[in-house]
């Protein structure tokens, strides 16, 4: 990324959880933290967490009646262990009155850099631990190690490591007009919805690559001047957002393709502006996604 292009900040800048990477391989560690009275851990139904008004709630390991599968997430600030519990029940864990589940997608834009950053990190390491039981190389169930971060298959021998998707989010500019983006609705939306444009990387594609096949299928426009703009988690269910801006060579070329996206449109900034406030019927993505801030951080450049 040349240094003239700043980063997209956010929308979870991340950076803060210590992973305290170099404890996984200590023997008998998740039992340690589960005995330990200041572990906290982050209970995962799905996607979904308990939250409060203040945020993210951990519990002790004590309000937890029974775990899928236990993984070690990090040290907090003060040093205490932070664990995150599978469950495959809601029941399984004590939520609070006050509090409720709410899944990653929803709140993910309202909570602190710190508890986004614990949360996508627990919502991605839960799904692995859900979907990944069996080795893919010789289909035998695998054993846990590292506490929760890997999986060894005791038939074959092979080491299976959490999976990350690259994928990139790209916000196209108009050729003629500055103050111009084109967005599409998406047909899983059902139209109703405008977003920038995505996809994932194809095996042995490079990721400016990615940016041009995905905008020109799904907008048909060629682009020139891309630029990275910053990523973000999104367990949906592994991927790595990319977020990119690009210009398009000629807006006369954008069409939908009619299948995943039903509809592209031109945005001056005003309208998107107007979008962002809520004065208007315009959909935009949630304040949880990357596409959000790559709208967001465009219109605030000129407002």
């Amino acid at each position: 990324m040349p240094p003239s292009v700043p980063a997209v900040p956010g929308p979870w800048p991340g950076g803060a959880l210590d992973r305290a990477g170099g404890e996984r391989d200590g023997d008998g560690l998740l039992d340690g933290l589960r005995a330990a009275p200041d572990t906290r851990v982050l209970v995962i139904h799905g996607d979904a967490a308990p939250v409060s008004e203040r945020g993210l709630l951990l519990v002790p390991v004590s309000d937890v009646a029974a775990a899928r599968e236990w993984a070690f997430l990090g040290r907090a600030a003060d040093g205490a262990g932070l664990l995150l519990a599978v469950v495959d029940e809601e029941r399984d864990a004590a939520v609070p009155a006050q509090a409720q589940r709410a899944p990653l997608r929803a709140i993910g834009g309202d909570l602190s850099a710190d508890e986004a950053e614990i949360l996508g990190t627990a919502v991605a390491l839960a799904g692995w631990l859900r979907d990944a039981a069996f080795c893919p190389a010789c289909g035998a169930r695998t054993l846990l190690r590292q506490a929760g971060w890997s999986r060894h298959c005791p038939r074959c021998g092979r080491e299976h490591f959490p999976r990350t998707d690259p994928a990139v989010i790209v916000l196209v500019s108009s050729a003629d007009d500055p103050d111009r983006v084109l967005l599409g609705a998406n047909a899983a939306w059902g139209g109703s919805r405008y977003s920038c444009f995505a996809g994932f990387a194809e095996a042995g594609e490079s990721l400016e690559d990615t940016v041009v096949r995905e905008v020109g299928e799904e907008a048909g426009v060629r682009l020139d001047a891309i630029e990275y703009r910053g990523s973000q988690v999104w367990p949906y269910p592994r991927s790595l957002m990319l977020g990119f801006r690009a210009r398009a060579i000629r807006d006369d070329d954008a069409r939908a393709d009619g299948e995943e996206i039903v509809e592209v449109r031109w945005f001056d900034r005003a309208e998107i502006g107007a979008a962002l406030r809520g004065e208007t019927a315009l959909k935009l993505p949630g304040a949880a996604s990357i596409a959000h801030r790559l709208i967001d951080d465009w219109y605030r450049e000129r407002a």
